[in-house]
């Protein structure tokens, strides 16, 4: 009986994690779920969009691969992702999605060591620490390239996050854009295997891990560092200048051309002042509305939320350590959010 009685709890703790999304699916609530990366962020902004319009936004922090899962099966009102979904992705999709960009970050190098000294990164050092060539803190070419800083004989111990995510995209894609070897070996996605290393599941995971053990080492938001008062890396850019990570540094990595879709990667940037680890997030949704039985008012409700947080929602970006959208981004995201239709019709005139 009590091997039943157990099997029956184990059945429902299941049955709670596989579908709590779609049994919130069809009431008044917003329902989104996705990256980790701005969680922050859209707290804060859900909670003030309701406090002045009155509607509720359930958002579930379950990781960009969670998010594309979620919005592909329709169990959403909307996903979110830190990686932009490939052709292939896209394809699978029973309508056409839309990628609204909502703001930028930085994807840091962040460690435990004794004093939080801030450490210089070069694109070679991370790859090979990675990779698991590069496992002592005094390894010759760390110490090189930080005069001044004591470092331990230790080992490095790497975390990694362990669930699909979108800055795992993000940072995967700036090893595979400066490493042949990485490129070649683990390659790029919000899901790789990890040649070295221990798994956290979302940004919070890492951080809290990496707080927890020292000489550890891995990869996280901006704003998970600052929040727990963890060091970040100045990494070696393209131009090859140290920079620090930054809202400033994050923008200026978004100089470039972005397509109506907006579906860039702007890691490994050309700007002498970029940061070279940063990237979008954005919010997935489908350009016709009127499926799956929704009503023209939860439309409309999707709608206006994503014009407000392309808009003032973006006076609370700077304040949580996210770079606002640049101009250009943010005007495609406008062109975006007013292509999205209820049977045709334009929700957004």
């Amino acid at each position: 009986m009590k091997r039943i009685a157990t099997s029956f709890i184990v059945m429902l703790i299941l049955t709670a994690c596989i579908f709590p999304l779609q049994a919130r699916a069809d009431d008044d609530t917003i329902l989104g779920a996705g990256a980790t990366f701005p969680y922050p962020l859209y707290s804060k902004m859900f909670d003030a969009y309701n406090k002045k319009y009155g509607t509720r936004i359930n958002y579930q922090s379950i990781g960009s691969g969670g998010g594309v899962k979620q919005i592909l099966s329709r169990t959403v009102d909307f996903g979110t992702s830190d990686a932009f979904m490939s052709d292939e992705e896209l394809k699978q999709a029973p309508d056409k999605l839309v990628h609204i960009p909502t703001c930028l970050g930085a994807v840091v190098i962040t460690y435990n060591l004794s004093g939080n000294p801030v450490l210089n990164m070069t694109p070679d050092i991370i790859a090979d620490i990675f990779l698991g060539k590069l496992s002592k803190w005094n390894d010759a070419r760390i110490t090189a390239i930080n005069p001044g800083i004591k470092l331990p004989p230790t080992n490095i111990v790497v975390i990694h996050r362990s669930d699909g995510s979108g800055t795992s995209a993000i940072f995967t894609d700036y090893l595979a854009k400066v490493s042949k070897e990485w490129k070649h070996k683990v390659g790029a996605g919000k899901s790789v295997n990890w040649p070295t290393g221990m798994g956290a599941k979302g940004n919070e995971g890492v951080a809290g891990l990496i707080k927890q053990i020292p000489g550890s080492l891995g990869y996280a938001e901006l704003i998970y560092t600052r929040q727990n008062k963890m060091p970040a890396a100045s990494v070696k850019n393209k131009a090859g200048v140290f920079i620090t990570p930054s809202l400033e540094s994050t923008s200026a990595a978004a100089n470039v051309t972005i397509p109506d879709d907006t579906r860039v990667s702007i890691t490994d940037t050309d700007a002498k002042d970029g940061y070279p680890i940063s990237g979008f997030t954005w919010i997935l949704v489908y350009k016709e509305q009127n499926y799956s039985s929704r009503k023209l008012k939860k439309a409309d409700d999707v709608a206006k939320l994503l014009w407000w947080m392309t808009h003032e929602g973006q006076n609370y970006t700077k304040p949580l350590d996210y770079s606002p959208l640049p101009k250009a981004a943010a005007e495609k995201a406008e062109k975006a959010i007013k292509g999205i239709m209820y049977s045709g019709n334009s929700l957004i005139k």
